[in-house]
């Protein structure tokens, strides 16, 4: 594995904490409570490894350039932009959430995952697609 294998990896532990947060989300609706959390921690901890690799890539890296034209242009700056800019509300977001579920202080857990959960979710999906616009462009 190289520097360069990072992206994909940050791919795939996005892809991978959607389907974390959308089974947590589908269990807690069925009241399953136990394997809720265990879905939700997986999530947040394949969350925080993809926010090592992120940091980890960019900081030997540096910026990558978006070179494509045409309409996928603006869509991918539009896309990035709200990616980013609820990634940085995300991990507070996350972690409140988290440790309010852990406390058993549920009333208040629900309160704050209601936004937590999409905001994460729209996240980790987006996370996915700035990887496929900007290193697989032959994909889209």
């Amino acid at each position: 594995m190289t520097i360069h294998d990072l992206p994909a990896i940050n791919a795939s532990l996005n892809a991978l904490s959607t389907v974390f947060l959308v089974c947590g989300y589908t269990l807690i609706r069925a009241r399953r409570v136990a394997p809720h959390r265990a879905c939700m921690l997986a999530a947040l901890t394949t969350s925080a490894l993809f926010l090592v690799c992120y940091i980890l890539y960019h900081a030997q890296v540096g910026s990558v350039r978006f070179t494509r034209q045409g309409l996928v242009r603006p869509v991918y700056f539009t896309v990035l932009l709200t990616h980013v800019t609820l990634a940085a509300t995300v991990l507070p977001l996350a972690l409140i959430t988290a440790a309010r579920g852990l406390a058993g202080r549920y009333p208040q857990h629900v309160r704050i995952a209601r936004w937590t959960f999409p905001i994460w979710l729209y996240v980790s999906v987006t996370g996915v697609l700035v990887y496929v616009l900007l290193y697989q462009p032959t994909w889209l």
